[in-house]
């Protein structure tokens, strides 16, 4: 029996288990229902909040961009009288500059001609070719008075005058260059007549210096013809030069001559963009047209030669001169009636939010723009790219002469050989000489022991220049009418005495180069009001950083830790005369329309851009802009930056800074912050949409800055215009 009582007990304890776990499952049932149940109602009541949300923000957006429709007409109409008014100011500014310089120099009375009269000139060229006069204080002076004249040709020229004025400016700039050069010889020939009454006593040679601000001449005469001669450092101005032995026992003379000033590389520029175009022409003209093109052009002939002979200051204005035809209105205006001109067209249903949200993907995914192939000469790839390297410090020519003959005292007479052949190069038997030479010199039995050793030199760097990476070397080809890179060798840098030796296989003139775009892509800039008509625009560019004072139409510039550039920093300029004298001393922040094929950049609608450059420039009295990282990562219709009020000089803070999203159709002021970690296309709290840059900051201005920002000074506002349109910052950073 106690058996039968234990499977009874256990039985029934089975089977109450197993109901207990169907009522629990029951009760999970009924719970994950009712969680399910309350789950959906959530998500329901979530969803119809959403959509609320939804559209009362498509509510705020249509009532925002209907505000902006409405008053969109009138934005554009206030900017543009704004821009007419100050632009119409700034061409009559001009005008009467231009009048008064004419008449100031009518009125000057210092025996100059006046190189835009061509009488004048012409006399002066005349009677100075026919001058004999070869002393050599004597023959710098008129140096300096003919280097003035070309100078002033220059300006004339860059002025755009028509034509015909042009070409007469251009033949005259080349005749006095030519004399220039012409003269330094016949009086490097007179120095060397009498070489033998100057020698030196421990050397038995003749050297000696002569210079002024344009012009250092070296000369060095072998006289003692010593075999052991290896060659001769001039000191005082840091030149030197090494000779092969077997030109130590030749009667020759050597001479480098530095020249401040460059007037071979316009050669080389004028044919280079020639090339340019004709490239481009054939592959912009449909094969049909190209035949017939190329059969006019052979029957044109001459007509082409004079063509060429245009120098670059006729295809190259100033970027102010070009940005001034195009209206920031306008420039909206035409985007109102177009697609996007971006690379990738952006589909017609496809939102602004959208629009931005796809650039920052794109971005994201590391898709990234390459700068396009620049149009160069694949024919001869020594040939300097005069785009890409710019000369730097002037023109070094070093030549090697036959030494004239010298003078003898016979009883009492000083008695010396005329020749009538002038100045004569000493032929220095390298390949490319003895096809220059062989119609004026044979070549001597050392001429094969000769062309294989190279001379060398050696050069200080000029103090007035600043190399931001050690130099390149290139010679000058007469025939080809180049620099080139070839034939250079043996190249070093001493960074101690700041100097470069190297070795050339021939005599031939050369030029120190530095990469014009060493310092770009920037990395950062910033725009920032110091006082009413004043602002200081800081550019950290990729090896060194250079702020511009602006004042009304002034500019200074300001680089910390830099010697030797006495004559730029802290000297007033117009902003044109800035821009050439930072190039010349290789402080490089401008830009061309050649410079995106050298440097990376971050495309933008060159419009666009403009438009907002204006509105930058009207602004900057009493508003400080800045760089924004984001602005890489918009697209190329879209351009983001930062700006703040600012009424007092001195760094803004960072909290201050505002990112705004522009366009060419709207603008807007945006709620992230600049070190936020995504990019977030959201209107900050209270902001509306405007048509204009110019709006957009103005209804968050205080009353005494949009007074400075009335006041701004139209010459002021169009200096920062030329400013920010020369260096291109949202571009090139």
């Amino acid at each position: 029996m106690p058996p039968k009582d234990g499977k009874s007990g256990k039985k029934k304890e089975g089977n109450i288990s197993k109901a207990e776990r169907e009522r629990l499952q029951r009760e999970a049932d009924e719970k994950r229902r009712r969680e399910e149940e309350e789950a959906r109602v959530i998500a329901e009541r979530e969803e119809i909040e959403r959509l609320e949300r939804e559209r009362i923000e498509q509510e705020k957006q249509d009532l925002l961009e209907l505000k902006d429709r409405e008053r969109r007409e009138d934005e554009l109409n206030e900017l543009r009288h704004i821009l007419d008014e100050n632009h119409s100011a700034v061409t009559v500014w001009e005008s009467e500059c231009r009048d008064k310089a004419k008449w100031e120099r009518y009125m000057r009375c210092d025996g100059s001609p006046d190189p835009s009269v061509q009488p004048e000139i012409n006399s002066f060229i005349s009677l100075w070719r026919e001058d004999s006069e070869t002393q050599i204080q004597l023959v710098l002076e008129n140096c300096a008075l003919a280097l003035q004249l070309t100078n002033e040709l220059d300006f004339l020229l860059s002025e755009g005058p028509n034509p015909c004025v042009a070409q007469q400016y251009r033949e005259t700039l080349l005749c006095l260059q030519s004399l220039i050069q012409i003269k330094l010889n016949l009086a490097t020939e007179e120095l060397l007549k009498s070489a033998n009454s100057h020698s030196d006593i421990e050397t038995g040679n003749m050297q000696t210096v002569v210079q002024d601000e344009n012009i250092t001449l070296c000369l060095w005469a072998n006289l003692n013809k010593n075999p052991r001669f290896k060659g001769f450092w001039f000191e005082e101005v840091g030149l030197g030069f090494e000779l092969p032995k077997p030109l130590a026992v030749h009667d020759i003379a050597v001479r480098i001559l530095h020249t401040r000033y460059d007037h071979l590389s316009h050669h080389s520029e004028r044919e280079q963009v020639q090339r340019r175009r004709s490239m481009m022409e054939a592959i912009l003209t449909p094969p049909a047209e190209s035949s017939a093109v190329v059969q006019d052009r052979k029957m044109e002939g001459e007509g082409d030669e004079e063509e060429s002979s245009k120098p670059v200051e006729e295809d190259s204005r100033s970027v102010r001169s070009e940005s001034r035809k195009r209206s920031a209105v306008s420039v909206i205006s035409a985007k109102e009636g177009r697609k996007s001109s971006s690379v990738k067209p952006l589909e017609e249903g496809e939102t602004q939010m959208e629009e931005i949200t796809t650039a920052l993907e794109a971005d994201q995914n590391g898709s990234d723009s390459s700068p396009a192939e620049p149009v160069t000469d694949s024919a001869d790839i020594h040939i300097v790219d005069l785009q890409q390297f710019r000369p730097l410090g002037g023109v070094f020519y070093f030549d090697v002469f036959h030494l004239p003959p010298q003078s003898h005292t016979v009883r009492g007479w000083e008695m010396r050989e005329l020749l009538e052949t002038g100045l004569q190069v000493f032929p220095y038997p390298t390949e490319q000489t003895r096809v220059q030479s062989s119609t004026s010199a044979r070549l001597d039995e050392h001429s094969s022991t000769v062309a294989s050793l190279p001379v060398g030199v050696t050069v200080a760097l000029p103090d007035s220049v600043m190399f931001l990476e050690d130099p390149h070397v290139a010679h000058w080809d007469p025939i080809g009418q180049h620099w080139r890179a070839d034939c250079i060798t043996d190249a070093s840098y001493d960074t101690e005495t700041h100097s470069i030796s190297f070795k050339m296989n021939t005599f031939s003139a050369f030029t120190l180069l530095q990469e014009s775009y060493a310092n770009m892509p920037f990395q950062s800039w910033e725009l920032r009001p110091l006082h009413q008509d004043s602002a200081l625009f800081t550019i950290t560019g990729a090896l060194i950083e250079v702020s511009i004072t602006v004042k009304g139409k002034q500019c200074m510039l300001h680089m910390e830790e830099t010697k030797n550039l006495d004559h730029l920093l802290g000297k007033w300029m117009s902003p044109s005369e800035l821009q050439k004298a930072m190039q010349r001393a290789g402080i490089n922040v401008f830009v061309n329309e050649y410079s995106d094929k050298y440097v990376s950049i971050n495309p933008k609608d060159p419009l666009i851009e403009h438009t907002v450059y204006e509105q930058m420039a009207l602004m900057s009295s009493a508003v400080a802009f800045s760089w924004s990282r984001w602005n890489s990562q918009c697209g190329q219709e879209h351009l983001v930056l930062q700006a703040c009020e600012q009424l007092e000089a001195g760094p803004v803070a960072e909290e201050e800074w505002s990112l705004y999203l522009l366009g060419a159709q709207r603008n807007q002021h945006l709620k992230m912050k600049e070190h936020d970690d995504s990019f977030s296309p959201e209107l900050t709290e209270g902001s509306e949409f405007h048509s204009t840059f110019l709006h957009m900051l103005r209804q968050d201005m205080s009353t005494e800055g949009q007074a400075r920002v009335r006041q701004s000074h139209y010459l002021y506002t169009d200096t920062v215009q030329r400013l920010l349109c020369a260096t291109r910052v949202l571009t090139y950073s």
